[in-house]
């Protein structure tokens, strides 16, 4: 099967079998011509691979997977993905919450509810002073980002400065 034949059948590019070949995921055998020629085994490789990559493993990862004939070793690297997968659920399932306490919220602006700035505060990992301060605090806070988008400072509604939370860069 040639590659063109090969990425239409899985809906991929032919640059992507060609980058997985560089990084050593396949190897197709060649014809007289040099042309790449993908056999029952390489299907077989391309539909794990893109089946890998469905369940959050990294090119990296599946290249270490398919390197190794070591059991001990693949029961390693699948552990170490599953902890990986398994604080990216953690991170999302933090996200849907914070998005359902904000589409829950009987505030016009989530950023101005009590409860709202509490979890932010928890979140980031500051004290329970600022956090407590943000929850009591009825009148709205400003929130207002630095000029080189590193850090949002929050202020009370006199202006005095209470929390400067750094961002990653954008």
């Amino acid at each position: 099967m040639s590659i063109g034949a090969i990425a239409e059948r899985f809906g991929l590019a032919t640059h992507v079998l060609r980058h997985w070949e560089t990084m050593g995921l396949l190897t197709p055998a060649r014809d007289a011509a040099g042309r790449r020629r993908y056999g029952t085994a390489d299907l077989t490789r391309v539909a794990v691979i893109l089946r890998a990559k469905e369940a959050g493993l990294s090119l990296d990862a599946i290249r270490s997977l398919v390197a190794t004939a070591d059991p001990a070793r693949r029961r390693g690297i699948l552990r170490e993905e599953a902890e990986a997968l398994r604080s990216r659920i953690a991170a999302a399932q933090a996200s849907l919450a914070l998005i359902e306490c904000a589409l829950g919220c009987d505030h016009e602006d989530a950023t101005r509810c009590a409860h709202f700035r509490r979890v932010v505060a928890e979140h980031i990992g500051l004290g329970t002073d600022v956090a407590d301060r943000l929850e009591k605090n009825s009148d709205p806070v400003d929130v207002g980002q630095g000029p080189d988008r590193s850090r949002v400072v929050m202020a009370d509604p006199e202006g005095n400065e209470f929390c400067v939370l750094r961002t990653l860069a954008p």
